[in-house]
């Protein structure tokens, strides 16, 4: 239980650490809404950092997943921006949650489509809140452009998780022995 407790703590340390980096890299192509989605990464480890060959521990990797990306939502909304930012997180988190384990359990997606489902699900999710909040559907009109920041940046960070995860699995088989 400890050790799951302190695994957990690193990795939404560094979820927060991604968040306060992603706040100071100015990324901005004129479309209100584009980020890197660089704590994402931290999710994808965690889902896809496992082999598989454990369903206990697979089981134990989504919770975390999930445990660690609301938490890290829900303390970076409070240190770097304010309550609206988190109810649009909150609603792209979730939309590509579902995106990225639904991905992951049909096993035909590597990290990289994980990761893209992933950040289109997530720009999906928070169009639909900003629909809802700003009662307009014109809203939809940037989803073309947000599919595409989604999907170049998911598809950035699927081959970051990538290249992590031999690293991540070679870190579990040490601590197993």
């Amino acid at each position: 239980m400890m050790k799951k407790t302190v695994t957990l703590g690193f990795f939404l340390a560094l979820a927060l650490i991604l968040s306060y980096v992603e706040t100071l890299i100015p990324f901005s192509f004129g479309i209100p809404g584009i980020k890197l989605g660089l704590p994402n990464l931290i999710v994808v480890l965690l889902l896809c950092g496992n082999n598989g060959r454990d369903s206990s521990t697979y089981y134990e990797n989504i919770m975390a997943a999930l445990e660690v990306n609301v938490l890290r939502i829900v303390l970076s909304g409070f240190l770097f921006s304010n309550l609206y930012a988190i109810l649009y997180a909150l609603a792209g988190t979730m939309a590509s949650f579902a995106a990225m384990l639904a991905g992951r359990r049909m096993g035909c997606f590597s990290a990289v489509g994980v990761s893209v489902l992933g950040g289109v699900f997530h720009n999906i999710g928070q169009v639909l809140v900003a629909m809802f909040v700003v009662e307009t559907v014109y809203v939809a009109y940037y989803v073309p452009f947000l599919i595409v920041a989604g999907t170049v940046t998911g598809a950035v960070l699927g081959f970051a998780a990538m290249k992590l995860i031999p690293y991540l699995r070679r870190h579990e088989a040490d601590r197993a022995l």
